[in-house]
């Protein structure tokens, strides 16, 4: 944590701080989740940083773990169909 606000995983300390709030919503998580998504470095593994973020913050029941836990879910289910095959597929629709 060079800058004192996160480190790779979270850059911008986002995750650590939603554990912080009393109190938080889930409506409240799902957009700090969806800015730390968007604040990942081009290349950061989504699936590695978030289940590192979970070991490391991960409460039962606080809405920022549900989410993250979903996310997870999703990462596994949609995959990634990259370069040419991935345009091939669409494409040949």
């Amino acid at each position: 944590m060079s800058n004192g606000k996160g480190d790779a995983m979270d850059p911008k300390g986002l995750i650590r701080e939603s554990y912080r709030i009393e109190g938080i919503s889930e409506a409240e998580c799902r957009s700090i989740l969806m800015d730390w998504a968007l604040s990942l470095a081009p290349g950061q593994d989504q699936r590695q940083a978030l289940e590192a973020l979970l070991a490391r913050y991960g409460v039962e029941g606080h809405p920022m773990t549900k989410l993250m836990q979903e996310g997870l879910s999703s990462v596994a289910r949609a995959g990634r169909r990259g370069g040419w095959r991935g345009r091939r597929g669409a494409a040949g629709r």
